[in-house]
């Protein structure tokens, strides 16, 4: 029997709560590395397809004495060095993001030496490897390839079922298979989709008291796709 508890669906980053599978193993045993204050590597650059990992991975290293920020936030060149004053890690996401802008650029590539020469760890996501990274300050491109580098694909079946799985677990709510297929054949492949599908199935069975069953997964499907109120 599916029992019904009031669950926060806000995503908690942490290393305990990212799924690991075959196409993320690598990225998630370098990342608890760099996370490691005993581990000498301190340098580390993730790349892959947007929504497979790579925030979550980035926040799950970014502490209160380290900062997270993401180049889709677009920062001015003082606001990017005042928010790493200080800071005992550089954690900077959304590198495909940088702006053609040789100020930015230069602050930039100014950071990563600074934290880099001082020994202190940096970690860095976009969603492409290093030399494709064209809006790059040339140094830090050839930089990034001097430390740990990996790449995360979570689009297999394997990968995302784990994932709605885990998600459920979180809940501490079972999900039958047939759900399961039936999330992976209606959500498209992109995790984030995948997660928000699932936790409006939720949501809607906690609203309605109602197990979660296929029967009840087609019919929140249908109401989404008429844009009714879930």
């Amino acid at each position: 029997m599916q029992q019904f508890f009031d669950f926060p669906l806000t995503p908690c980053f942490s290393f305990d709560s990212f799924v690991p599978c075959e196409g993320n193993a690598a990225a998630l045993r370098f990342a608890m590395r760099i996370a490691d204050p005993a581990d000498s590597e301190n340098l580390l650059y993730l790349h892959g397809p947007s929504g497979s990992g790579k925030t979550h991975l980035l926040k799950s290293i970014a502490t209160d004495i380290i900062p997270y920020i993401s180049l889709r936030e677009l920062p001015e060149p003082d606001g990017l060095v005042s928010v790493f004053k200080g800071a005992a890690g550089l954690v900077v996401d959304d590198l495909h993001e940088m702006p053609d802008r040789p100020d930015l650029k230069s602050a930039l590539w100014e950071l990563f030496n600074e934290f880099h020469t001082s020994g202190r760890p940096i970690a860095m996501a976009g969603l492409h490897p290093p030399r494709e990274l064209i809006s790059l300050d040339d140094h830090l491109t050839s930089r990034l390839l001097w430390g740990l580098v990996a790449r995360l694909d979570t689009s297999d079946d394997n990968s995302r079922r784990m994932i709605i799985k885990k998600v459920a677990e979180d809940r501490q709510i079972r999900v039958p298979d047939d759900v399961v297929d039936f999330i992976l054949a209606t959500a498209s492949r992109e995790v984030s989709d995948l997660i928000s599908s699932f936790n409006q199935l939720y949501r809607f069975s906690m609203t309605e008291k109602r197990r979660i069953t296929l029967p009840l997964a087609r019919e929140v499907r249908e109401r989404v796709l008429t844009g009714m109120r879930i």
